[in-house]
């Protein structure tokens, strides 16, 4: 595991389409129990090197109902986002997390993970990349029916300030999934 993290986080291939350029952000351990697979980090996690480490983390770690030491224990939580590094700015946010990433490192860590119990799937992207035919049309569908995912797989929308209009439109997320989530979450820790 020590060496695929050291190779991640040296990744370049896709340094020509990063503007800040290559900082490669991933956290895990072979007793890793739940995976978190985000979109890729923004401009603070860029800065800091350590994952989720901005307001939609603190939102994220509200979610789960955990400490920041819980949440940044690689014993517990592994942090693999669907791009490791900041993919730059968009028109309505950050763009969408390099596609170079997920296919290149994500089997590889996968398959050092045995004592998984639970992957969290943050956002459309990862969410299309891991359930695949499965998704459905639109995130609000996929959450909403979270249940035909379990126990593997726990889809959430992103955490991110910028989603408050989302939830509160879906105020079922707050009163279904995040009690769900919650109970998993601690089941596992």
């Amino acid at each position: 595991m020590e060496d695929l993290l050291y190779n991640i986080r040296q990744c370049n291939i896709c340094d020509k389409h990063l503007p800040l350029g290559p900082r490669p952000t991933v956290s895990a351990h072979p007793d890793s129990k739940i995976i978190i697979i985000g979109q890729a980090p923004g401009t603070k996690v860029h800065a800091s090197g350590i994952p989720w480490d901005d307001a939609s983390g603190k939102q994220l770690r509200k979610w789960l109902n955990i400490s920041n030491e819980d949440f940044y224990d690689e014993t517990k939580f592994a942090i693999i986002p669907m791009g490791f590094c900041y993919p730059g700015k968009g028109k309505t946010g950050d763009l969408p997390p390099r596609p170079e990433c997920a296919p290149e490192w994500h089997k590889q860590l996968l398959d050092k993970l045995p004592k998984v119990e639970l992957v969290l799937l943050i956002g459309m992207y990862a969410q299309k990349y891991y359930l695949g035919k499965e998704a459905k049309k639109t995130l609000t569908e996929t959450v909403a029916n979270y249940k035909e995912y379990l126990p593997k797989f726990l889809p959430l929308p992103h955490p991110s300030p910028r989603n408050r209009f989302w939830l509160t439109k879906n105020p079922w997320f707050d009163v279904e999934v995040l009690p769900e989530l919650k109970k998993r979450v601690s089941k596992f820790l």
